[in-house]
């Protein structure tokens, strides 16, 4: 995924994020639980830090020549998606709980590409990777 590509997927994440949070803390309120609604706020929270991230990551991608970072952009984008969109569906489509075994997937992805992202931040010296 491209340094600019990442950064517009983040933006798209953050509006999506927006609207679902403002749509559980209003219109959703009355007719979700106060277990759905937490669920859906966890989504919402790790939704938007996550695409910040992203978007950091192709700020990143923009100053420093590295094949890693585009990788590291889409498993994160990929996991986002997975563990947030995930619940997501659960509370707000109500989906058979089995097809939330994609949650948690995502939930590993980000950990995998925040790792990916701090290996290659400590491996990599400044004078390796070249400034642009």
């Amino acid at each position: 995924m491209s340094a600019q590509r990442s950064m517009a997927v983040a933006a798209l994440l953050m509006v999506c994020g927006i609207i679902i949070g403002a749509l559980a803390s209003h219109a959703l309120q009355s007719s979700l639980s106060a277990t759905q609604l937490h669920a859906l706020d966890t989504a919402v929270q790790y939704q938007l830090l996550n695409a910040l991230g992203l978007f950091l990551i192709g700020l990143l991608a923009q100053s420093r020549v590295d094949a890693w970072l585009p990788r590291i952009a889409l498993v994160l984008a990929v996991g986002i998606v997975c563990f947030s969109g995930g619940i997501y569906v659960m509370m707000l489509a109500g989906v058979p709980r089995i097809l939330g075994l994609i949650t948690p997937v995502g939930g590993v992805l980000m950990i995998l590409a925040w790792a990916m992202l701090a290996w290659r931040l400590l491996t990599t010296s400044d004078g390796a990777s070249r400034r642009l």
